[in-house]
């Protein structure tokens, strides 16, 4: 059913309107990609969960990584979450910017297709690798002494079903190779430097790529395999699927969208189409450029409220254990 736009409503509310209405055509036509994606994120969780009941905690294995960085410790473990935090959230909004900006270079629901099918990829060869070997955790939660390390046998089907959510997936053991965290920031700044089009927020990703990469093996997350691991997966999955996957339509050279909003009838005859020529072709560079940095700033306060939970879990979880 078309949306019918007032002439006289606020250009971004139009803007909004007229992206809302080809987001949701796309949306019916690719709605089972999205879901089966979705989906799978719980079904990731699941496994992740499961194979915590398997972990047996031991002492540390041989790391060159270890040797390398130094500890951060327990009570700083929450830097490289407010990091993950702020690239997540950033990503996330960047994808939504096509509903408010002029000027826009793909389809948010087509991204969306592309991401999540790299990503199940991912997370299925991630599910494989771990299950085929189990490590001795080396997060201070899955150490020896801690009452985290193991999970006791589930009374039921449900209880494993819900994933012990949200706790399990915070102080989750045993998933180590490769890094979950690294699946989902190297294939957001992939997928930035792909279809971006700022260059210092393209070399500033994949600048915090590498220092979450190596605060992740600072708070003895990860083993600095995971890391590596997750490094060169994740691009040659990108890379593979890129090729066998049609390239989005490029709408940067196209015509704006607001000549799919149908307007009301009562300005059919009255439009002025020169008015409408340049309401779709204003300059919208400088525009863009600063809701970048209001996305970014919204993202960071965002990770910022996610490291102070995720830190206020941390000390309830360790006056617990003493």
């Amino acid at each position: 059913m078309p949306v019918y736009v007032d002439r006289e409503a606020p250009k971004l509310w139009r803007k909004i309107c007229s992206e809302t209405t080809i987001e949701i055509s796309l949306l019916a036509e690719n709605w089972k990609i999205i879901l089966g994606g979705i989906i799978f994120q719980y079904i990731h969780g699941l496994a992740a969960h499961g194979v915590h009941y398997l972990h047996q905690p031991g002492p540390l294995l041989q790391d060159s990584g270890y040797a390398l960085i130094p500890e951060l410790g327990e009570d700083k473990a929450y830097i490289s979450e407010t990091l993950f935090s702020f690239l997540f959230f950033s990503f996330v909004l960047w994808t939504f910017h096509p509903f408010v900006f002029q000027s826009k270079s793909f389809h948010t629901v087509l991204l969306w297709c592309r991401v999540l099918a790299c990503l199940v990829v991912c997370q299925m060869l991630r599910i494989v690798t771990f299950y085929s070997t189990q490590l001795p955790g080396p997060n201070y939660h899955c150490r020896e002494g801690s009452k985290l390390a193991r999970l006791p046998r589930p009374e039921s089907v449900v209880e494993v079903l819900l994933i012990n959510f949200p706790r399990g997936m915070i102080y989750g053991c045993g998933d180590l190779i490769f890094s979950s965290h690294m699946i989902f920031t190297l294939l957001f700044v992939l997928t930035y430097h792909k279809y971006g089009t700022i260059r210092f927020i393209k070399q500033s990703a994949w600048l915090l790529a590498i220092i979450e990469s190596l605060l992740i093996i600072a708070s003895r997350k990860h083993y600095t395999v995971d890391v590596v691991v997750a490094w060169y997966t994740v691009n040659l999955v990108v890379f593979f699927i890129n090729k066998k996957l049609p390239e989005l339509p490029d709408r940067s050279n196209a015509s704006a969208s607001l000549q799919f909003l149908p307007v009301s009838s009562r300005d059919k005859d009255g439009r002025n189409k020169d008015e409408l020529h340049r309401s779709n072709n204003g300059t919208s560079v400088n525009t863009c450029n600063h809701h970048s940095m209001f996305y970014l700033l919204v993202a960071f306060l965002s990770s910022t409220v996610n490291c102070c939970l995720y830190r206020s879990r941390t000390q309830v979880n360790t006056h617990s254990q003493r």
